[in-house]
C-alpha cells in the first residue's frame, strides 16, 4: 500500500540525499497480573531530534556491535527477517550487530540490562524478535533505517534496579500501559508500532519469533508499507 505519509508530506528532497544510517529500537514489555507495561522514556528538550517526544530506547549502529559474539544466537527467523532486503551486503554479522546495538542502547540510555547478568557480559540474543522496520525518508535532517525489536522485560536482569540516573539521553523512563502512552507527545512512527503490537498485547501475548515484520519506507513521493515474512 502507498501514500502520503502526514508525517514526512511535503518533506523536500534535496540534490544530495543523505544514506540512512543503520539503527535498532527495543520495545520492552513488562507483563504482570495481566497488564501489559512498556517502556517509554522523554528525549531531552535540547536534542535536534525528536525533542520532548517520548520514545523506545534506541539508537545508531556501531561498527563495535557487529563484532559482539552473543552468548546465544538470534532465532533464525528473527535473523532471517533482518538478512531479508538488507541494504548494502547482507550479512549475519550485521544483522546480530543490530540486536546487539538495541541492547546497548537500552543500557546506554536506561540503565537496564537485558539477556545477560552484567552490561559486560556476552549478550542472549534469542528472546529479541524483529516487529518492524522503516526508513526515514529523503529530506529530513537526519535518516535512519531502523529496525523495532519487540522483547519480554522478563529477560532483564535488573529490571526494578536500573543504573540510571534520569540526566541521559532518555529522561522520565516510565513503564505505561497503552491507555497511558496515549496520551504523551509520541512520533507517529511510534504510534504506528504501538497500534500494531496492541492486537498481540490485548491477548496477553507479544508476537512469535516468525511474525511478519512491517516494513514501511519511501517511494518517490508515496510512503509504502510493506512487510519482510518468511
Amino acid at each position: 500500500m502507498s501514500y502520503d505519509h502526514p508525517e514526512f508530506a511535503g518533506s523536500k528532497v534535496h540534490a544530495k540525499v543523505q544514506k540512512p544510517k543503520d539503527s535498532a529500537t527495543l520495545i520492552l514489555v513488562r507483563r504482570e497480573r495481566g497488564t501489559c507495561r512498556i517502556l517509554m522514556g522523554q528525549r531531552a528538550q535540547g536534542h535536534s531530534f525528536m525533542p520532548n517526544k517520548y520514545v523506545f530506547p534506541g539508537g545508531r549502529l556501531d561498527a563495535a556491535d557487529c563484532r559482539v559474539k552473543p552468548k546465544k544466537d538470534l532465532h533464525p527467523a528473527t535473523l532471517a527477517k533482518l538478512l531479508h532486503r538488507m541494504r548494502g551486503k547482507p550479512t549475519e554479522s550485521r544483522a546480530r550487530g543490530l540486536a546487539h546495538t538495541a541492547l546497548r542502547e537500552t543500557w546506554e540510555e536506561t540503565g537496564l540490562i537485558f539477556g545477560r547478568a552484567t552490561a559486560g557480559d556476552a549478550p542472549d540474543l534469542s528472546g529479541l524478535t524483529l516487529f518492524m522496520r522503516a526508513i526515514t525518508p529523503p529530506g529530513r535532517t537526519r535518516r535512519y533505517d531502523s529496525r523495532f525489536f519487540v522483547a519480554d522485560a522478563e529477560n532483564l536482569a535488573n529490571i526494578d534496579r536500573p543504573d540510571h540516573d534520569g540526566g541521559g539521553e532518555l529522561l522520565t523512563l516510565s513503564w505505561l500501559t497503552l491507555d497511558e502512552i496515549a496520551s504523551l507527545d509520541l512520533p507517529l512512527i511510534t504510534i504506528d508500532a504501538l497500534q500494531r503490537l496492541k492486537p498481540f498485547l490485548d491477548q496477553g501475548r507479544l508476537p512469535a519469533h516468525e511474525c511478519p515484520a512491517s516494513f514501511q519506507y519511501y517511494r518517490g513521493k508515496s510512503w509504502i508499507e510493506d512487510e519482510i515474512s518468511l
